[in-house]
């Protein structure tokens, strides 16, 4: 007798997360009840994406799976992070929850981590789109029907003039030499606004372009020292407004 599986998704709000939960959505062994996001209380914005949480609120109601936002501080420490995680995956696994799936392709590490950080709870972690050919499933995310604009940015690669550009076929054949087509190093971040997991798109516009710099994680063998400007990366934003 075939088993559904309680999972719960985390949710990005981009391109790959949604691809990844259109796949998943085909697959009957996974009933996916919730969605869960990392958010940043001090901006009230999606961590990482700068995604307004407001955007995020429409765009899980248009996909019609109940969400849940984990409200972090603006710079949290590790050890924040992961207890903000475990009482949240506590909390599901009460809930009768056995499985979690992400939109991760191919970082090693970062599957390690949540593997380990899930396995000590039970619960089981599900990679639908992993090791993936990362321009094939841009070209399946475009085919599907999906509609996803960019948010941020780094600028190690690009300039203010590719955040708020909206994702077509010509997309990678402009990507700079070493930028992987679905960001997966962190090259980029984007907002998914319409496709088949929608009942609807979401509607916005797009509002001023934000500069911001930040400071490189500190190493084991770096920790106490300050940075210098070497040391420092920096983030292009497009703000959208909800409509």
């Amino acid at each position: 007798m075939n088993t559904t599986h309680k999972t719960y998704f985390n949710w990005s709000s981009g391109k790959d997360s949604a691809l990844a939960l259109y796949h998943l959505l085909q697959d009957k062994r996974y009933m996916v009840s919730e969605l869960i996001t990392t958010v940043n209380s001090h901006y009230n914005r999606v961590s990482m994406h700068g995604l307004r949480t407001e955007l995020l609120i429409a765009q899980t109601n248009a996909i019609n799976i109940t969400a849940s936002l984990i409200e972090l501080p603006e710079m949290p420490s590790m050890e924040v992070y992961e207890k903000k995680m475990l009482d949240t995956v506590s909390r599901l696994k009460a809930e009768g929850f056995t499985h979690t799936a992400f939109g991760d392709i191919f970082l090693e590490d970062l599957r390690v981590y949540r593997e380990n950080q899930l396995k000590k709870q039970s619960i089981t972690a599900v990679f639908p789109i992993w090791k993936r050919d990362t321009k094939a499933l841009l070209n399946e995310f475009l085919n599907l029907g999906f509609k996803t604009i960019v948010v941020c940015a780094n600028s190690k690669y690009f300039g203010e003039d590719f955040v708020g550009t909206v994702i077509d076929k010509n997309f990678i054949d402009n990507l700079p030499e070493g930028v992987d087509p679905c960001g997966e190093n962190g090259e980029f971040h984007t907002f998914c606004f319409d496709g088949p997991i929608f009942k609807n798109p979401i509607p916005f516009t797009t509002g001023e372009k934000v500069y911001r710099e930040y400071n490189a994680p500190k190493t084991d063998d770096n920790d106490s020292v300050c940075k210098s400007d070497s040391e420092k990366y920096g983030i292009w934003y497009c703000d959208l407004i909800p409509n």
